[in-house]
């Protein structure tokens, strides 16, 4: 395959297919071409040919009476990249973020790590000054290819025209194929401007990256493999299993679900694989790790097979590895990323492919050879388990629990709302006591933990689900960040409902602080400002907007705010010491678990400052 000429994709010929077209509008055919509902981003001098072909193509569909594709306009650039990942994370298709050039690009570095570390998959279309220019600090040029590279999947600087429509038809096929990402393409004005004949087909040659995507496509899980793993299986009288974000971004929850039920496997999830089974059914064991529920970590301790699928043991789940799972006698581990396989804790079977099929071949063989275990000793153990060491709060205070409130969005939702975060002790709370029956319903910022996540994702996710109803739980801290878009929401009538739990200050460091650093609040307290969210909220056009500061309006309140008709901001007034357990140190094992007061510990537990070098 030559590293030069455009490949075919398709059969079927294009109906615009040897029309001339200007790059600008060859861009917003293949985004139409791609099955793109809507486009996030904020325009500027490098990006106005590609914006004004957006207007050109929209103004067409409406004459023709045919489906538009929105621009939806943020308050900054950021807030546009986090749109596109929230549509992503909840649709599951290619979120697009289209931004100009310089400090319109810049502001998209930090969406485009969060998707990267996250696997989302979306597309950020860069405007970049004109091909001459380059290298010559030009007015608003930035290293689009220097910065992105280092946080995308994969990064285009488009100075061939004639690439161009095969380029951006290939970030797609890079973005959503193997395991998902951000692809960045970087186009300088001249080549939007440029004016060619569209082809209505091929896409660049990428001979091994294509080559990887098809190995994993064809991986089959041999006869030999899945026997082995059957064994294992047979010799186990309590197996687990460890769901994380993979499962979700590789399509496989329904795969996952199936398998667990069929060999009545429980399952523990991480953070980012939230949704992946259940959470209301009795095999689902909830949420493990630094914040995971006490019963989840005892369930992981207590394990004789750990079967990792679509997980990659991180630091917030394994802070000491050779103590996690400290009494699994055999670990199994599924995933599409070799890279995965033995990074952080060695394993006994594994294997590389997309993860839902080979659940599914899992399955036939062991139906197939007859296998039958009885589990129900185990699921005996773990529902005392659930009972003894259940969350639990502080129920009989004065004072607002955050807790109490998620109760009360939750019983309302009964796990099919969206649930969007911030980062912090709120998206804690909100992964312990908000229940999801499906996946892509948890959308929250995991490896980055990017505070301002919450807002702008929430809009993402309400544009590709106009039918779901969509709830931003936020902190007083975190909202702040991407604040700006609260004006988004209105402009576009949107329905999304926005939760802000105001402990006043950075709740977590502020946890951490009386922890570890003997009750410093160094810069984490808010209780001085003057701000008033409720009249922000207001300013930005929400009809409804109120305060909630007593514990006795909680029930009402929560129910008016979910059932009002439209754009929906709440301000709870929450009990500022609240904290969030079971917490586990950095660099602890689950022995060294803090429940705090209301949940047993299974150990007496003397709380240890994290060591130098351990992590936030």
């Amino acid at each position: 395959m030559s590293d030069t000429v455009i490949q075919p994709r398709g059969g079927a010929g294009h109906p615009l297919a040897g029309q001339r077209m200007s790059g600008a509008r060859m861009i917003m055919q293949v985004l139409a071409d791609e099955g793109v509902s809507a486009i996030f981003g904020y325009s500027g001098g490098a990006i106005l040919p590609t914006y004004d072909a957006v207007f050109l193509y929209n103004e067409h569909a409406q004459r023709e009476g045919s489906l538009q594709i929105p621009l939806i306009v943020p308050a900054n650039e950021q807030g546009a990249g986090f749109m596109a990942a929230g549509y992503a994370r909840a649709s599951g298709r290619v979120g697009v973020c289209l931004v100009t050039s310089g400090p319109g690009a810049t502001n998209t570095v930090t969406p485009v790590r969060d998707c990267m570390a996250d696997s989302i998959p979306i597309v950020v279309i860069c405007g970049q000054v004109a091909t001459a220019a380059i290298g010559t600090d030009a007015f608003q040029e930035a290293p689009v290819p220097t910065m992105m590279g280092a946080v995308a999947k994969h990064i285009f600087l488009v100075t061939d025209p004639a690439k161009l429509e095969s380029t951006v038809r290939t970030a797609f096929e890079i973005a959503r194929s193997g395991r998902p990402g951000p692809v960045v393409v970087d186009i300088p004005k001249d080549v939007q401007n440029w004016e060619g004949v569209f082809a209505g087909s091929g896409v660049l040659p990428i001979p091994g990256f294509r080559r990887r995507a098809q190995e994993l496509e064809q991986a089959v899980l041999e006869p030999a493999t899945a026997a082995r793993f059957f064994a294992m299986l047979e010799a186990s009288s309590r197996p687990l299993i460890y769901a994380g974000g993979g499962v979700i971004n590789g399509n496989a929850a329904e795969a996952l679900a199936q398998f667990a039920s069929e060999w009545q496997i429980p399952v523990v999830t991480t953070l980012m694989g939230i949704g992946a089974v259940d959470t209301t059914q009795p095999l689902a064991m909830r949420m493990l790790g630094m914040h995971g529920a006490a019963f989840a970590n005892y369930t992981v301790d207590d394990c004789d097979f750990l079967i990792a699928v679509g997980a990659r043991f991180d630091d917030r789940v394994a802070g000491v590895p050779d103590k996690f799972a400290r009494n699994a006698q055999r670990v199994a581990h599924l995933d599409v990323d070799r890279a995965e396989v033995n990074k952080v804790k060695r394993v006994h079977w594994s294997h590389i492919g997309l993860v839902a099929p080979a659940l599914q071949a899992l399955s036939a063989c062991g139906r197939q050879h007859g296998f039958r275990r009885d589990f129900t000793a185990w699921h005996q153990e773990l529902a005392e388990l659930k009972r003894v060491y259940a969350m639990n709060y502080d129920r009989a205070s004065p004072l607002i629990q955050p807790y109490y409130v998620i109760e009360e969005i939750n019983r309302h939702t009964r796990g099919a709302a969206i649930i969007t975060t911030g980062v912090g002790q709120h998206q804690m709370w909100a992964a312990q006591y908000c229940d999801f029956i499906a996946p892509r319903l948890w959308l929250t910022s995991g490896s980055m933990g990017t505070m301002g996540f919450g807002l702008p994702a929430a809009i993402g996710a309400q544009i590709a689900c106009p039918q779901r109803l969509v709830i931003d739980i936020d902190g007083d801290s975190s909202i702040r960040m991407n604040i700006g878009e609260l004006e988004t929401v209105t402009t576009y009538d949107l329905p999304v409902k926005v939760v802000v739990l105001n402990n006043f200050g950075d709740g977590m460091v502020k946890q951490w602080q009386k922890l570890f650093f003997k009750g410093r609040l160094s810069a984490s307290d808010r209780s001085l400002h003057k701000k008033d969210f409720v009249k922000a909220a207001q300013a930005d056009g929400f009809r409804y907007a109120v305060r909630l500061d007593k514990k006795a309006e909680v029930p009402r309140v929560v129910a008016e705010f979910l059932a009002f008709p439209g754009p929906a901001f709440l301000e709870v007034m929450i009990d500022p010491d609240a904290g969030v357990y079971p917490m586990v140190g950095p660099g602890q094992s689950y022995e060294e678990m803090i429940t705090g007061d209301f949940i047993p510990s299974r150990h007496k537990v003397d709380i240890k400052t994290p060591g130098p070098s351990e992590m936030f």
